[in-house]
């Protein structure tokens, strides 16, 4: 079990900088999909909401309530969605799952300031907080394009 000094470290100023200051927070009057996420096992819940243009996402607003990793989790694709297509987000999906539970790479770009994280792997109770609004937006970017192909 890692000790206090190792979890002095897991909320870095960095961490803690990047939670403080999220991207594109609340909610899209009329987005194309919108998709809630809740961790069971600590509660915190991100709701996404995003608009599809052109195979990529244009606009993006999130609900957070999280704890700290989860908001830097979320400030990260925050600020790195606008722009990326539905191939890009499932990748940094499963770039950050494999970076804490396998200790692999950090997503690429533009998603690649999710290294931050990384000292999160030994609190595997946070994983799911982490990842939940990437989850989010995969699933919110597979319903837009359904929608949009019906």
């Amino acid at each position: 079990m890692p000790g206090e000094t190792d979890l002095i470290k897991l909320y870095s100023s960095r961490i803690l900088a990047l939670a403080a200051d999220i991207p594109h927070l609340g909610r899209l009057d009329a987005p194309d999909a919108s998709v809630k996420r809740r961790s069971p096992l600590c509660g915190s819940t991100v709701t996404v909401d995003l608009i599809m243009k052109d195979g990529k996402v244009a606009e993006f607003a999130q609900d957070v309530k999280a704890c700290a990793l989860g908001q830097a989790s979320a400030a990260v694709v925050g600020g790195a969605i606008i722009g990326s297509t539905r191939a890009q987000i499932e990748a940094a999906r499963d770039a950050l799952k494999a970076m804490l539970k396998e200790d692999g790479s950090a997503p690429e770009a533009p998603f690649d300031g999710l290294e931050v994280l990384r000292p999160a792997r030994d609190y595997k109770n946070r994983h799911a907080s982490i990842l939940l609004t990437l989850e989010a937006a995969c699933e919110a970017a597979e319903k837009a394009e359904r929608s949009d192909c019906a």
